[in-house]
């Protein structure tokens, strides 16, 4: 099959989806998708074992085989999504709230690696480096997941400001620290001439969070220079698609971090360019546009993360790792997420309720299963597989579906008092 033949048929699964849960059950519209995949998937595989003969698990599995997912999702739709995401982010919001925002998406990110990683080390016997490394891929909150729900669930700006400035750049800090975990425990396969040596990593560290801010305000300052001189809609746009699309291919080509440099052009163009290079008019047809695309990519996305079971090894040890790794992901974001706000609370306010929202809406998605299928081949990758779908499912359909009660019962109705700062 073809990717003319792949995508259409993925639109009419999801326009079918989407059709019943408009009518029946009513989730939102991301979780649905996935709840009806998982579903569809789960069907299959029991319809195989109750009739072999049908094989219907073994072709939707050879379709579902015929999409590299990783590659879908970290070399396409990506960097659509995280430009999309960044350009509705209100910057004076995320600037107000640096200090939280850069503690949760770094500190925060290496606690809940550690404590993953040393937690299944311990209790599962997982080799550290290879525990490690499952922990840098299910630390970081996935900026689709959370946007997408805090969308459809409204929840107060200073919160909401803090959960998608952490995941829009713990994202990005998380995939270096990923890449860097993973030289150290595949040297050989990764082909890093770094190793062990620590200077090595900081400098790759450096070259690759750094370079990505750097890239993303060099690209955006650009693109945000020739659109001042236009005043057409369709060539504005055109000019964000080469933005986005030039952003990730010299990233890849400089070695810097592609999702930061997206997300650093998006938070400049959706701020500065739309009100200093655009008109009233193009404002309103670019925005348009990318929630199009936005609401597009995400209904693939979270089809395809439905799918995803049917490529699982599912034996016993690898769902008990998984069943194993949900509640100490969860620890471990707590503790990712207390730690740091105790903290900053000596020098700041924090809205009351904050930190269980923190907690429970640092969602994960498509892209911890896409940094999971691109561990190299090892006898822990498929364990490690189908924990990080268990971790997957269970963060965007329990905490999704639960966000929104959560809000109302911990947040305050009316805003606090402040005496310092609230953020």
């Amino acid at each position: 099959m073809t990717i003319f033949d792949i995508i259409p048929i993925l639109l009419l699964i999801i326009v079918i989806f989407g059709i019943v849960n408009a009518r029946f059950l009513r989730l939102p519209a991301t979780i649905g998708q996935v709840v009806f995949a998982l579903l569809a998937s789960l069907g299959l595989l029991l319809i195989d074992a109750i009739l072999p003969g049908l094989h219907l698990a073994g072709t939707a599995r050879s379709l579902v085989s015929t999409i590299d997912f990783r590659e879908a999702l970290m070399e396409g739709m990506l960097s659509f999504l995280l430009f999309a995401g960044a350009l509705h982010v209100d910057l004076g919001a995320l600037a107000s709230r640096k200090w939280s925002i850069a503690t949760l998406a770094t500190v925060g990110l290496m606690i809940s690696t550690f404590v993953v990683g040393g937690s299944l080390s311990l209790i599962m016997g997982l080799p550290l480096m290879m525990a490690l490394v499952f922990g840098s891929l299910i630390s970081p909150t996935d900026p689709v997941a959370v946007l997408g729900i805090f969308k459809k669930n409204p929840v107060p700006p200073t919160v909401e400001a803090k959960v998608a400035g952490e995941s829009l750049f713990n994202d990005g800090v998380g995939i270096v620290i990923f890449t860097i975990l993973v030289a150290l425990a595949f040297p050989a396969a990764s082909g890093s001439a770094h190793g062990a040596d620590f200077v090595g990593i900081v400098l790759l560290f450096l070259r690759e969070a750094v370079g990505g801010i750097v890239l993303g305000l060099v690209t955006g300052l650009i693109a945000f220079l020739i659109m001042r001189g236009l005043d057409d809609h369709v060539l504005e746009i055109i000019v964000t698609l080469c933005l986005v699309t030039g952003t990730y291919s010299v990233a890849h080509h400089l070695h810097t971090s592609g999702p930061i440099a997206e997300v650093v052009a998006g938070l400049l163009i959706g701020n500065y360019g739309s009100r200093f290079a655009m008109s009233a008019s193009t404002r309103q047809h670019l925005n348009t546009f990318w929630e199009i695309v936005d609401e597009i990519l995400n209904a693939l996305l979270f089809l395809l993360i439905g799918l995803e079971v049917l490529a699982l090894d599912l034996k016993a040890e690898n769902l008990l790792l998984a069943a194993v790794a949900i509640p100490i992901v969860l620890l471990a974001r707590s503790i990712g997420v207390v730690v740091p706000m105790y903290a900053l609370s000596f020098f700041r306010t924090f809205t009351p309720g904050s930190v269980p929202i923190l907690i429970w809406g640092g969602l994960r998605g498509g892209i911890s299963v896409a940094l999971a299928l691109s561990l190299p081949e090892h006898p822990l990758r498929d364990a490690i597989l189908t924990a990080t779908y268990a971790v997957v499912i269970f963060s965007i359909v329990v905490q999704g579906l639960t966000i929104a009660p959560l809000a109302a019962r911990v947040l305050p109705k009316t805003a606090p008092p402040v005496n310092r700062q609230t953020s």
